[in-house]
């Protein structure tokens, strides 16, 4: 909340959050459930596939190269033609793909699959963080991107308890294997978001009929006063931002954090089972716990950070919070109680850090590079997503445990906490961190 902010503006800002928060919101969720649901549907495609640990990690990873390559040019083409061709596009698409994962039979299949699931998904997240710039000022941003972010969290929360039921109980049905109908049943709903974007969304707040023009030009007048009060660093094309160091550490950042946040989400249903259950939607319900947790993480730290305007240590409270979650799991041994403990708190910290980031980010790009940037640091930094299943996998074999995956998320977060620290100081002229 702005230090000037009246009543008439904080109504504004509630009537934009109900037009476009809960349709961002859901569509999110849709796309981190098609993201990961192949954790849980591996449980059942390894026996009846009889793929490998190998070959399910190069699946889960091969998404983020698709996602790689074509992230940045979907941005570009959203800032031409809008948020609603963008969307519309988008989802149906990657709802295609995601359905079309029930007929794989082979490795071959699996990995071009998810592939193009990376390809077609890519524009969505940075899409709808760009987008979100459109529509709140630096000193909501980092509020309503954690807002968003909660999609992720949401998912995860749902994710267990319905794979773990579609699994179980609709196995046979048609006759087909429980995966199967996970990847139906989940992929569907994208294509029918997309449609409801087309009618729900506008692109701009100047095209907005349910707001005044009194409030646009309110709206304005925020951006405006924000801008001018912000020093930013001044990039004038793509090849300024990528010959700019402090938007490479940026990614690195992200690149750890990815790297981190997707081996937790594709190997906690392993990981769980490790620690001694068995039963599908048993493995499904203790996944949802440390969600509550992370949803609670989410919201304390971005609100925090707002509030206080200070971006640098509180993305470095989330990851050691992340840390330390993961070094409880390494020393209790499989002891499910405590084993729980570590996860729920390492979730609350792995949550909370990507809305500040975010804000950093956005806060530290010109707005005329703002939508390239976002896009450009999601990106590279996706590239940890590419890598960190199959190093896991690797981990996991030649250790016969997890105790290693575990060390190596832990270094993850702590190395990004550090670069953080050390790069985005206060006192930067080019990184207005804090």
């Amino acid at each position: 909340m702005g230090p000037t902010e009246t009543p008439d503006d904080r109504a504004m800002y509630r009537r934009i959050s109900w037009r476009i928060m809960p349709l961002l919101l859901t569509a999110y969720v849709v796309a981190f459930l098609d993201r990961i649901n192949v954790g849980y549907a591996q449980l059942q495609m390894k026996e009846t596939l009889a793929f490998s640990d190998a070959v399910y990690a190069l699946g889960a990873g091969i998404f983020f190269i698709g996602y790689l390559l074509f992230e940045v040019p979907s941005n570009l083409v959203l800032e031409k033609i809008g948020v609603r061709k963008t969307l519309l596009r988008i989802m149906v698409c990657w709802g295609v793909v995601a359905m079309a994962m029930m007929f794989v039979q082979t490795p071959t299949q699996f990995y071009v699959l998810r592939f193009l699931l990376g390809v077609f998904e890519a524009g969505f997240t940075p899409g709808a963080l760009l987008y979100l710039t459109y529509w709140y000022p630096p000193a909501r941003r980092a509020r309503m991107i954690a807002v968003f972010l909660l999609g992720a969290i949401f998912a995860s929360l749902i994710a267990g308890p319905l794979s773990g039921a579609i699994m179980k109980y609709f196995d046979g049905l048609n006759g087909w294997h429980g995966w199967q109908w996970l990847f139906l049943v989940q992929g569907l709903p994208a294509p029918l978001l997309g449609l409801l974007a087309w009618f729900v969304l506008v692109d701009r707040p100047e095209q907005a009929g349910w707001l005044s023009a009194e409030e646009k030009l309110r709206l304005r007048q925020q951006f405006d006063a924000e801008h001018q009060s912000a020093t930013k660093a001044s990039h004038g094309s793509l090849r300024d931002l990528l010959s700019d160091s402090k938007v490479w550490v940026l990614s690195l950042v992200y690149v750890l954090m990815v790297a981190g946040t997707y081996t937790i989400a594709f190997w906690t249903p392993t990981l769980i089972r490790s620690w001694g259950v068995n039963d599908m939607l048993e493995i499904g319900l203790y996944a949802t716990l440390p969600q509550l947790f992370a949803a609670a993480g989410v919201i304390l730290l971005s609100r925090s950070s707002d509030r206080r305007r200070e971006r640098r240590w509180h993305f470095t409270a989330g990851a050691l919070t992340a840390a330390s979650g993961l070094a409880i799991i390494a020393l209790a041994q499989g002891q499910l109680g405590v084993s729980l403990a570590g996860l729920c708190l390492a979730m609350m910290g792995v949550a909370s850090v990507p809305p500040v980031f975010f804000a950093l980010t956005s806060e530290y790009l010109p707005r005329a590079s703002v939508a390239v940037g976002i896009a450009l640091v999601s990106s590279i930094g996706n590239l940890g997503g590419a890598i960190s299943p199959s190093v896991t996998s690797a981990l996991n074999a030649s250790s016969g445990g997890t105790l290693y995956s575990l060390y190596f998320v832990m270094s993850l977060y702590l190395l990004a906490a550090f670069i953080v620290l050390t790069a985005a100081r206060p006192t930067a002229p080019t990184l207005q961190a804090a």
